[in-house]
């Protein structure tokens, strides 16, 4: 009996789980402030847009600004810088010598392209440009057949104009290459002049018929002579 007394009046004979409890909670406290000072601090949040909007005052002051030291373009040099370059310029090509032939002898046909005429008193001669000079020497010298032949003796030129025109066209028609014209001397005409003669070179080099001719020359002796011209036609 005397033992169980002791026990109860004294502190050491008790459980007393919570006696450290203080104590405990302090180390608790100690150990989360070490473990928050160890952990670094977050970065600050951006600090919120301006939402205040811009007035027309603002704008205009900040299009000055850009615009400050610009200087105003000239209206024909503006006009100029947007209008599209000019197409480039293509060097033309080299033409080979037929076709060089064939634009002459449109120049011929036009009455651009003079033909290359030698005459005296008795003696008259022409050349289409682009042609072989050694033709009107062939025809000079009688080496072509003369296929065909029209006199005009008798006729005034009014009259002979259109029959040397038809006669032409119609040989070269028929493939014919050499044809003899007989204007005469010109002996019966005013003057003696040979009116038909200075007619007919000008008949042989413009117009219609120069579109046939390539060459002519004063016929030989034996054709006429002076009073008659070889006509080479083309083909």
């Amino acid at each position: 009996m005397g033992a169980g007394r002791k026990r109860k009046g004294g502190h050491e004979g008790f459980n007393a789980p919570f006696r450290d409890l203080g104590e405990r909670l302090e180390e608790a406290r100690r150990q989360a402030a070490a473990a928050a000072r160890a952990v670094p601090a977050p970065p600050p949040a951006p600090a919120p847009a301006s939402t205040a909007r811009s007035t027309p005052a603002d704008e205009e002051d900040l299009f000055l600004t850009e615009m400050a030291g610009v200087t105003r373009l000239d209206p024909q040099v503006r006009e100029r810088a947007s209008a599209p370059p000019p197409p480039p310029v293509r060097p033309r090509a080299a033409r080979d010598d037929e076709a060089e032939a064939y634009a002459r002898l449109c120049d011929l046909v036009e009455g651009e392209g003079p033909f290359d005429i030698a005459d005296t008193q008795e003696y008259i001669e022409g050349i289409a440009p682009g042609i072989d000079r050694r033709l009107l020497h062939r025809l000079r010298h009688g080496d072509y057949a003369v296929q065909a032949h029209l006199d005009l003796h008798g006729l005034t030129a009014e009259v002979a104009k259109p029959r040397v025109q038809t006669f032409v066209q119609a040989a070269r028609a028929a493939s014919q290459r050499c044809v003899l014209i007989v204007h005469g001397r010109g002996l019966n005409s005013k003057d003696h002049i040979p009116v038909l003669k200075e007619r007919l070179r000008l008949w042989l080099t413009r117009g219609r018929v120069a579109r046939s001719v390539l060459c002519f020359a004063t016929a030989r002796p034996y054709d006429g002579g002076a009073g008659a011209v070889y006509v080479l036609l083309r083909r």
